[in-house]
């Protein structure tokens, strides 16, 4: 298998023991590569913030660099895909968080930047009301083909998987291990239908265990990929009560379906409501009114291919950009692959959303009109 010298770097980087993905991103910043990083003196390292020691001389051991070999050997046996924040494949929705991961591992056929993803949590130990309500929102969310997230867990989260499979939507499961281990292994025969349609996500590297520190960072990933995030049935305490906080700090649009008030699997849900955290949900049509999603299922969208004419040569980068992901695109995103300034790029956008060439989407993401 033949990988370039930088891949092989960038990922030979999250093999350096005590390194994570914002001390990634800041030695490629500073160094101007992930190759350029390996390359760099000792000395040059150690002027850099949050490096040490200990991580200048394993980066400069060689073992990272044996050791990413290895595994991109492991993602072609198993048939997955290793993507970083700077290949185009990357999601648009994750690369817009602050704390994404600088590296996922993928296997699937999913459009990781489909359309419309929602993202359905819950109990492990969900009741036949939280099954019953998990049934009726998937089934509403056809009209929509929008794609369901979640975390292949027991309760709520592998009924999802399931009912996405049923009504032929497409589902991914986010892992908190590696591709190479499903979690839970009752869950296996659900997770291999999801390859053909969506698929398998995660930022752990082949061999990493379902060690009970991995999931509230994986909870973090279903936060940031999804579009809205719907919590149906959660105790006090638990891990969906984690991933509605992590999705309300990146200001995405978090929903609850409530419950009986002595119902202990309804108490979180019925807290987020209470304290203003998560939409009250009784149905999509909840949803559907505060995304400002049409009920109807979405239509083509038109390319403004025609009026480019009749734009500025930067309107026309920004839409041409859109036509190339087909698929919505945040604003870092944008500003980042035209060379835009943020400053600048907020009236563009405008004009073209006044004009009817692009529309804004939640999540401060843009698409054609």
């Amino acid at each position: 298998m033949s990988v370039s010298s930088e891949r092989l770097a960038f990922l030979a980087l999250h093999f350096v023991p005590g390194i994570g993905n914002f001390l990634v991103k800041q030695l490629i910043s500073y160094c101007g590569s992930a190759e350029a990083v390996f390359q760099s003196p000792k000395g040059k390292l150690l002027k850099i913030p949050n490096v040490g020691e200990v991580t200048a001389q394993s980066i400069k051991t060689g073992a990272p660099l044996r050791e990413a070999e290895e595994e991109f050997g492991k993602a072609q046996k198993e048939g997955a895909e290793i993507l970083f924040y700077t290949d185009d494949k990357y999601p648009s929705r994750l690369r817009e968080i602050e704390d994404s991961p600088s590296v996922i591992y993928w296997k699937g056929q999913a459009n990781l930047d489909h359309a419309k993803i929602v993202a359905l949590v819950g109990t492990r130990q969900a009741t036949a009301y939280g099954k019953k309500v998990t049934e009726r929102l998937v089934d509403e969310l056809k009209p929509h083909q929008a794609l369901v997230l979640s975390g292949l867990a027991y309760g709520i989260d592998i009924h999802a998987h399931k009912e996405a499979l049923k009504n032929e939507l497409p589902t991914i499961a986010v892992f908190g291990n590696g591709l190479d281990t499903i979690y839970p292994g009752q869950h296996r025969d659900t997770a291999r239908k999801m390859l053909d349609h969506g698929g398998w996500i995660t930022e752990n590297s082949f061999g990493t265990k379902p060690d009970a520190h991995n999931f509230p960072a994986r909870n973090r990933i279903i936060a940031g990929l999804c579009d809205a995030l719907i919590v149906v049935e959660a105790s006090e305490k638990g891990g969906a009560l984690i991933t509605a906080d992590i999705a309300n700090s990146y200001n995405k649009d978090v929903f609850a379906v409530p419950g009986p008030v002595d119902a202990p699997f309804s108490a979180g849900c019925n807290q987020l409501i209470k304290s203003n955290r998560a939409n009250l949900l009784t149905g999509v049509a909840d949803l559907e009114y505060i995304m400002g999603w049409n009920a109807a299922t979405p239509e083509p969208a038109r390319s403004p291919q025609l009026q480019l004419h009749l734009l500025s040569p930067e309107e026309q980068q920004i839409v041409r950009l859109l036509q190339e992901k087909n698929a919505p695109v945040g604003v870092d995103e944008i500003s980042w692959r035209t060379g835009i300034p943020q400053g600048t790029l907020a009236s563009l956008l405008l004009t073209l959303e006044f004009n009817g060439s692009i529309k804004s989407l939640p999540g401060k993401m843009y698409g054609l009109a």
